[in-house]
């Protein structure tokens, strides 16, 4: 099955590389940050990261066995064998739908339903029920080989991952006019044993890519519900989180906290191309700056340099380049500098004060509705 990237080229002739040539006569929802509206739960539970690839085993449901019986009646002992067929084990299939959006309730071990024994009377055993795992639209279905052999990319598409085993035949099947008393039956069929790699086309709608501690987690932290672990020291997130962002028009944008990247990512140095994998599954990009460091023009630079060394397709992702930390004063004094250095538009703000955060979710609309996708997809 041929596999119709999200991030081709034809899907992505309107959209800009930045915000710089929008129509101002267009009127776009104004939006604010959730954080000021509501408090966050203040409970002790463990926020789940967002899973956009998994391994998992399937294992079909066995067969039943078939039965060795024979009729016995008041009027006639000898009514002949009545001995039912197994019941057939039950399938592993993958269902897309829109009601999911990650993969973290998936087991890593899927087992069917097996098929119930048959009995006297040529009753057949109870056939094993399927077992239909949601899974988000999107998703790709490979073998351990790396090999594509699904794309659920519609709703409601299914995927058999492994069939379970036929039912035994019971001695009543076996019955012939040379052999009309067999005393053999059939045992019932293993199920499938395989085991899939699944893994999203699109985890989220806009990305936050930057170095550690440019404030990432701060950010998806202070304009959405989820609550990524916050700490003052690197690498803090070490898999994506995923929050929304809440319209007026009641439009929802998905935003990921992305593993932050290091020089020679890459080559795989640090989460490498565990991280850059994460970075193909959005429809557009922020790159979030800490301004109060020195040179932050450089590490704009360096980020480039890995993206383009890993796939070049992702230079041409739209982007946001937002410079974080404005409220030291480091980073006011960087400031004018950055500007220069930048040849894009800026967006400054304090994730941690929430300043200019209005401007950033405008932009991030602006964006988004030039370039989401069409809804064939």
């Amino acid at each position: 099955m041929a596999l119709k990237y999200i991030t081709s080229q034809s899907k992505r002739v309107f959209c800009s590389s930045s915000f710089r040539n929008f129509d101002s006569h267009i009127e776009y929802p104004v939006v604010e940050a959730l954080l000021p509206k509501k408090a966050k739960s203040t409970t002790n539970a463990k926020p789940y990261h967002f899973s956009d690839s998994k391994v998992i085993r399937t294992v079909g449901g066995n067969g039943g066995d078939g039965s060795i019986s024979f009729l016995q009646l008041w009027c006639n002992e000898r009514a002949g064998p009545d001995g039912g067929d197994g019941g057939n084990g039950g399938h592993i299939v993958f269902q897309a739908t829109k009601a999911v959006r990650s993969l973290n309730h998936l087991s890593s071990n899927m087992r069917g339903d097996e098929g119930q024994s048959g009995r006297s009377k040529e009753c057949h055993g109870r056939s094993g029920q399927h077992m239909i795992a949601k899974v988000p639209v999107g998703t790709i279905v490979r073998t351990q080989r790396g090999t594509i052999v699904g794309d659920l990319d519609k709703e409601n598409m299914m995927f058999v991952a492994a069939r379970g085993g036929a039912g035994g035949k019971g001695n009543r099947f076996f019955t012939t006019d040379q052999e009309t008393a067999p005393k053999i039956c059939e045992h019932g069929q293993k199920g499938e044993d395989l085991t899939y790699i699944l893994e999203l086309r699109s985890m989220a709608d806009i990305g936050l890519i930057g170095f550690p501690n440019a404030g990432k987690s701060t950010l998806l932290n202070a304009i959405t519900r989820a609550r990524p672990k916050i700490a003052p020291y690197a690498f803090t997130t070490l898999q994506p989180y995923v929050g929304m962002v809440q319209y007026s028009d009641h439009t929802q944008i998905a935003v990921a906290d992305l593993p932050g990247i290091i020089s020679d990512s890459h080559r795989n140095r640090g989460l490498g191309i565990q991280f850059l994998k994460h970075v193909e599954r959005c429809l557009i990009l922020i790159f979030l700056l800490d301004a109060s460091a020195a040179s932050p023009w450089l590490y704009y630079e360096n980020l480039l340099f890995e993206l383009g060394q890993f796939n070049k397709k992702l230079l041409e992702y739209p982007k946001i380049i937002v410079a974080n930390k404005i409220d030291k004063i480091e980073a006011r004094n960087n400031l004018p500098e950055l500007e220069n250095k930048i040849d894009s538009p800026l967006i400054k703000i304090s994730a941690k004060d929430g300043t200019n955060l209005e401007e950033l979710l405008k932009v991030m609309r602006k964006i988004y509705d030039t370039c989401k996708p069409s809804a064939e997809w």
